[in-house]
């Protein structure tokens, strides 16, 4: 039997991944989208919007309700670029951080149950293959 193409195997791992964090969001009060944006947010505040929605690949237009339901529970802020005031600074608040940290936790703990079938050895290897052929340092 010939294998499948890799967009299909990731597509099929990436739904199955999406269905099992959905529920662990909703328990946070998060939506998929939101963790991407609190996510994107830990890992460097965004120089403005526009930045943000390029980073995470999202429209610029729908971005702006996003992050005003975000800004609006606590867990970012958008304050005045000081070289340019039409441009907006967005950063994760205190509450955004620990937000984001306890759905990154709920997450991480299911990742572990999926990924319980595995050996080590195969857990380490997968993870820093995913992660070149992501383009991430490993």
């Amino acid at each position: 039997m010939e294998r499948q193409d890799l967009g299909a195997l990731f597509a099929r791992i990436t739904r199955r991944l999406i269905d099992a964090e959905t529920p662990l969001l909703a328990a946070r009060d998060l939506k998929m989208w939101d963790y991407v944006v609190l996510s994107q947010l830990a890992q460097q505040e965004a120089p403005t919007q526009l930045a943000l929605a390029q980073a995470i690949a999202y429209d610029k237009t729908r971005l702006i309700r996003l992050l005003d339901d975000l800004e609006g529970e606590g867990l970012l802020v958008r304050e005045a670029d000081p070289t340019d005031r039409r441009a907006r600074i967005v950063r994760l608040t205190p509450a955004g951080e620990r937000r984001l940290a306890q759905a990154r936790a709920d997450i991480r703990a299911m990742e572990e149950e999926l990924l319980g079938e595995l050996s080590d050895r195969e857990r380490k290897t997968l993870l820093s293959v995913l992660q070149r052929l992501a383009g991430e340092p490993g």
